[in-house]
Order: structure tokens, then sequence, then C-alpha cells
């Protein structure tokens, strides 16, 4: 990746900037600010450097007391980013972010950069590469990623969910079919393998590919070649392959789901993703990347506190990626203040509440007291209230008065929640 620049005055505000973004594979120069810089060339200034900034530079502001803002470029002006001393962890990851290129996956732990020049060096060959991690860690962010850093990056990139597609239409949706191949095979198709001519095919979740169909695999990576459903004959493809599992390949293998052929032939170059808790540091990084990509534009950007990152960082993060992605979602939406408090994530509401829904649903109402829902006697609609408010009453206690989660002990989404508590409050007032 190109290198950023770093004024003087930027780095000597800044002093832990430069080794930041090179610890997480930034490669960043010195520069001098009186020379103009190359067309679509990214440098980072202090503040006070405004009149020399273009539109693609970052201007910085940092001191003791300052309150962290970002606004991002528009209309010909630069993104200025300002915050103080407990906001700087995060201050330099959102500047981090601002400067990544849009194929980079966002890497905050030293060792998820040294994984990325590994995978660098790896695209620069033409070897089948084996990704394997968990749900949710990344698995096709690096195969577009390595497609992007190959010699193949101006050709097509194709990515199949083995596991997304009926077993029946698995083989003539990769290799293609004749017209008349089978019923409604009303035209004949070319198939993924040759859509990517040229360029990247992902496989991912290859695990889960039936056993039968992984010979037609073998042979279309062995020979280069593809035969269509109902062809004759076989046609030369010039297409590189990625494979991705969330299962060990090899235990598949050894319990006879997975061919073994097939296997030594997808790992030729073997690349394992860490789970998000065993990688704290990206957590922050892709809270960053997160917040800017669900904020709107026009709209203030929400930093997280102090305490917010620190339950971000200290959660264990079952379902990865994709559970903080909802996390920093509902927390964007929900949060009361222009920051994103520590009670505003509802990390645990998924793993803890839910479950228990239909439960405190159904028996919320039958432990009110006879005596609290007792309106006037006959008066079905009056009770029915009643005891929606009573149990309304009892979940906010219960949840130390958030609405977030007493609206998921009631089973009810939180704005539903709202427009029960005005009713109630227009009620009282009547």
């Amino acid at each position: 990746m190109k290198q950023i620049g770093l004024s003087a005055r930027a780095m000597q505000e800044n002093p832990a900037l430069g080794a930041w973004l090179a610890g997480v594979g930034i490669a960043v120069r010195p520069i001098d600010i009186a020379v103009n810089p190359a067309r679509d060339e990214i440098r980072i200034l202090a503040a006070d450097e405004i009149s020399r900034a273009t539109v693609r530079d970052i201007l910085i502001e940092s001191g003791e007391n300052v309150a962290p803002s970002l606004i991002l470029s528009s209309k010909g002006m630069p993104a200025r980013i300002r915050f103080g001393f407990d906001d700087m962890a995060f201050g330099l990851a959102m500047i981090a972010e601002l400067v990544r290129p849009v194929v980079r996956p966002a890497v905050g732990e030293p060792e998820s950069a040294i994984y990325l020049k590994l995978a660098e060096k790896v695209a620069c060959s033409d070897a089948t590469v084996l990704v394997l991690g968990e749900t949710g860690t990344g698995k096709e962010g690096i195969a577009r990623f390595i497609h992007a850093a190959s010699p193949r990056a101006a050709k097509p990139f194709v990515a199949v969910n083995c596991a997304a597609l009926p077993d029946t239409m698995l083989e003539a949706i990769l290799f293609g079919h004749a017209k008349g191949a089978f019923t409604g095979a009303a035209g004949a198709s070319e198939g993924l393998f040759r859509a990517a001519e040229g360029g990247t095919l992902l496989l991912d979740e290859i695990a889960e590919m039936p056993i039968v169909l992984q010979a037609k695999l073998l042979r279309a990576i062995q020979e280069r070649e593809v035969l269509p459903v109902g062809a004759t004959q076989p046609v030369k493809i010039d297409v590189r392959i990625i494979a991705a599992a969330n299962r060990e390949l090899a235990t598949e293998v050894a319990e006879g789901r997975f061919r073994a052929d097939l296997y030594w032939r997808l790992n030729v170059m073997p690349l394992a993703l860490k789970p998000l808790k065993a990688r704290r540091l990206d957590i922050r990084a892709i809270t960053a990347a997160l917040i800017l990509r669900h904020t709107r534009e026009g709209e203030s950007v929400a930093w997280p506190t102090a305490n917010a990152l620190d339950r971000l960082m200290a959660h264990d993060w079952p379902g990865n990626v994709r559970e903080l992605d909802n996390v920093i979602q509902r927390a964007l939406l929900l949060r009361m203040g222009d920051r994103i408090e520590a009670d505003d994530l509802a990390i645990e509401v998924m793993a803890q509440v839910v479950p228990q829904l239909s439960v405190v649903a159904a028996v919320a109402p039958s432990t009110v007291a006879p005596a609290s829902i007792a309106p006037a006697a006959g008066n079905l609609a009056a009770v029915a209230r009643a005891s929606e408010a009573e149990a309304i009453r009892v979940a906010l206690d219960e949840a130390g008065g958030k609405r977030l989660l007493a609206a998921a002990r009631l089973g009810i989404s939180e704005r539903t929640l709202r427009y029960r508590l005005a009713e109630m409050r227009e009620r009282q007032a009547a």
C-alpha cells in the first residue's frame, strides 16, 4: 500500500501516531507541507496547517481537555479529527481507519498486521489458498484482500457459499450446464468457474460440499477445466481458487466427510484466522470501521467512551465480527447522548434475555397482584391496560430502568415500549 504523509507538526503533537500506524501495517513517511502533494496522496497534518490541506488530507488536533469529534471530508474540505488524552487510543484507531485502503481489513493488533503481510505475499503467487476460521471472523474479507493484492485484481472476484445452495443445483451452478441438460434448462449457463475467468473464485463453507461433487471439483482444480452438466467437451479455465471453512478439514477427512486428495489440493497455502476474542486490539479497530460504516452522511460521528471500549474489549464475542456489528448498530440507534456509553451496549441481551422471553412474557401478567388490576367490573379493556401497565413497571424495575432490557424481557421492541409508556403517561395526565 502507498505510504501516508505525516507532517512534522502533526508528528510532534502526536508522538504515538507514527508508531501506531506502522504497528498496524500502515506505512508513513515525513513530508514537507510546502511541497505540493501528488494527485492521490493522503497526508496527516496538524489542525493549524489547514491552509496547505487538500480534500484528501486529515487534520488532527489533540490536547488534554479536547472533546472528541470527527468531521468527514466534504465540499472540498479535509477531514478533521480532534480528541483528548482519554480518547487517544480510539482517536488513533479512527485515523488508521480513515487512511486504510478499502480492500484492506481493519486491524489493530500487530500480529494481525503481520498476518495481512503474509496474505499479501500469498496474493503475489497463484497458489490455492485455504482460509480457516470460526463463522464471522472475516474469511471472505481476507479472500477479497488476497484477490485485490494479486495480479488478478482487475478480473472478477466471485464468491459462492456451498452451504447455501441445494446439492442438486450446486454442480450446475459451479460448472455450468448445456441447454436442455435437465428439466427447466431452457438455455445454457456458463457457471461460476467461467464467470470468474481470469480472476478468483471463493468457495466458502467448502466442508459442506457433497462428497460426490468433491471429485469433480478436484478434477477442475487439477486439470484447469470444467465439464458443464449435459456437455460432452470440457472447457479450459483460468481461475484462482480460494476455499474457506469454519471447521477443521483435517478432522472432516479423518471422519470420512471430506476427500483427502481434495484436502491436500486445497491446502497449498493455509491461513488460519483467530476468533475475535483472541484479537483484542482488533476490536477497537473494527469498532471504528463499523461506526463509520453505519454513520449516515450528514450525521455526527458517535465516539464510544473509554468505559464502553473497555466493555467491548472484555467481551468474548462468540459471534465474532457479526456479533460486534450487531452491537454497534444497536448502540448507534439506541444511545441516549452524543457518545456511546457502556450502558448503550446491549451485549448480554441476546445471550441472557432472549431465551427467557417466552417465559417472562407469559408469566409477567400473572405475577401482578389482583388488587392492582381491579378497575370497574366487566371492563375487560381497562383490565388489560392495567395488567399491561403493571407488567411494564415490573420489567423496568427488574431491568434497572433500562428500556432496551425491559423491552427484551417483555418480548417487544424498544420502540413499542416507548409508545406504551407514552400512552400510560397520557392516561395518567387525563
